[in-house]
């Protein structure tokens, strides 16, 4: 049997739309909490009233959150986001998350019981952007408000709505960027990726490369990894790619890890000062790696403006009937303290203002 605790608080690539470029940021940290359909499903419920209902006059609107785990700082800044919207609204919201990034299962269970439990809207970061439609579509049918957040289902229309980063404008920001940079140099690349097949990095992948102004199958692209986003998988991959093409002057890494993995690679060679890295995410500590020079420039994205907006949307829905629909892009922003001519960028003083982790 599933048990639910609740707690009462005073209280980040085609054309088809514009939203199918934005699909959520690669996420690798494992869950301390299990989240499973065998194991206990934890929700904790915070805002105003521990008796809330879906929005009548009984109680404040009830809120799901689900996530894809909850110790990876950028979801921990998404719940952060949505508690703080939450507290604000005078709304309930109950909070779940998978064992590890993957996990359909434990989120097919979350929305189960949230759905049980009265929610009238919940907001959700799919493991599994196809397996996971069958439950969603289940609690619409029941008249809940369900929103993605960071990461579209499959179909994108699953879901009522997409709040999400634009993860083809993060990757061609970095794109420009290290092409304003070599401006006169011939470029040796190196691209460390996710994974095959998964959305986010071959968007932020394509969004590099169209920013940089070449196509797959370029020379200048003489070596390509993935990585899973993992930093010590980030370390070999580039080991890899010094074997490979000793002469790299330019890596993209789909995140901020990878990022740090390929820095101790080249360090080890004494290539850390000589190799321009960008990144993607925006996490405090990327942001740190940026300010420290060993990341150039990173494009960050924003998990808590994602989920504040999503717990807004549910009360509006709640309250007058409004129903959020399609995609709200929730911002992207270079952020380097050496900037290039011609690329918008903000400094790492503003970059760690609204960092996350």
């Amino acid at each position: 049997m599933h048990r639910i605790q609740r707690t009462a608080r005073s209280a980040r690539t085609t054309s088809t739309t514009s939203t199918a470029r934005t699909t959520g940021t690669a996420r690798t940290t494992t869950s301390l909490v299990a989240v499973t359909a065998s194991a206990a499903l934890l929700l904790t419920a915070c805002g105003e009233g521990a008796k809330g209902s879906a929005g009548g006059a009984g109680g404040p609107v009830r809120v799901g959150l689900i996530t894809k785990t909850d110790t990876n700082p950028f979801f921990v800044k998404m719940k952060e986001g949505a508690e703080q919207a939450a507290k604000k609204s005078g709304a309930e919201l109950s909070t779940a998350a998978g064992k590890f990034d993957g996990d359909n299962e434990g989120q097919v269970t979350a929305i189960e019981n949230m759905v049980a439990a009265g929610v009238k809207g919940i907001l959700i970061t799919p493991n599994d952007s196809k397996a996971i439609v069958p439950a969603i579509e289940q609690a619409r049918k029941k008249g809940v408000l369900v929103i993605a957040l960071d990461s579209p289902t499959d179909p994108q229309d699953a879901a009522d709505a997409l709040f999400a980063t634009d993860n083809l404008k993060a990757g061609e920001l970095i794109g420009r960027y290290a092409k304003a940079v070599t401006a006169g140099k011939p470029a040796r690349i190196a691209t460390l990726d996710l994974a095959p097949g998964v959305a986010v990095g071959q968007l932020r992948h394509d969004g590099f490369l169209k920013g940089f102004g070449i196509e797959e199958g370029d020379p200048a692209l003489v070596c390509s990894q993935d990585t899973g986003g993992d930093q010590a998988k980030g370390q070999t991959a580039m080991e890899n790619c010094l074997q490979k093409a000793p002469d790299v002057n330019v890596v993209y890494t789909i995140n901020e890890p990878a990022a740090l993995g390929a820095y101790t690679a080249l360090k080890a060679k004494g290539r850390e000062k000589d190799v321009l890295i960008v990144s993607v995410d925006g996490g405090c500590t990327g942001t740190n790696a940026v300010k420290d020079r060993k990341i150039a420039a990173t494009s960050q994205q924003y998990p808590l403006l994602m989920a504040a907006k999503g717990v807004e949307a549910v009360v509006a829905y709640a309250k007058n009937g409004t129903k959020a629909s399609g995609y709200v892009d929730t911002g992207v922003t270079l952020v380097t303290d050496a900037p290039a001519p011609g690329v918008p960028a903000k400094d790492t003083a503003y970059g760690l203002d609204n960092c996350w982790g």
